[in-house]
């Protein structure tokens, strides 16, 4: 098993690890199919809490990656879940797994929705599963704060970064790239020389 990233509680014996990259697609197209409305709960939940493939240190790192990387962040998170155990066979398994079933569910649903996308009853089906979503994404973000408090910045500067790119985001609308590049930029050059001490 890979050794686990630095800062990380959890003992690497504690963690289990899939078995094989077959054992990856099956576990990641499991996560897809479950994701309506957004994968990152129900990967949180998976991988950490039920799988115990990486520590909540670990997720929380890799999906900071995932997050500033260029495409779709999931698809970032399972293609370095795969690469962490299998190399380029685990990344492919990974992603092939997020990828191949739920496209022809989309296709299904895709069908369904030009036929009854005029119908009033499914707009508001459709609003109303717009709210779960940001509730689980919410409540994914709840779920990770606790490991902040382990950051070499401490719990207090977290929160304020947290604070700051919301208000930047959300209120002031700045696009994200700005926002990542500056306080993302400010935020790991802080914490490199507070790791370099």
């Amino acid at each position: 098993m890979p050794p686990a990233h630095a800062g990380t509680t959890a003992p690497t014996a504690a963690l289990a690890s899939p078995e094989s990259p077959r054992d990856l697609f099956v576990s990641f197209t499991w996560l897809a199919l479950q994701g309506f409305g957004g994968v990152l709960a129900v990967v949180q939940r998976e991988m950490v809490e039920k799988k115990r493939w990486l520590s909540p240190d670990q997720f929380l790192e890799d999906w900071a990656v995932a997050q500033v990387l260029p495409g779709p962040n999931v698809i970032n998170l399972s293609l370095m879940i795969g690469d962490r155990y299998f190399g380029l066979r685990g990344a492919v398994a990974a992603v092939a797994g997020m990828l191949t079933v739920p496209l022809f569910v989309i296709l299904a649903l895709a069908l369904l929705y030009a036929q009854y996308a005029s119908h009033p009853q499914v707009a508001g089906a459709l609003r109303g599963m717009g709210a779960v979503a940001g509730g689980l994404i919410a409540a994914t973000g709840v779920k990770l704060i606790p490991q902040l408090r382990r950051h070499p910045l401490g719990f207090g500067a977290c929160l304020g970064f947290i604070a700051v790119v919301a208000i930047a985001i959300a209120g002031l609308r700045w696009p994200l790239l700005w926002v990542l590049a500056m306080f993302g930029g400010v935020a790991c050059a802080w914490t490199w020389r507070r790791m370099g001490r």
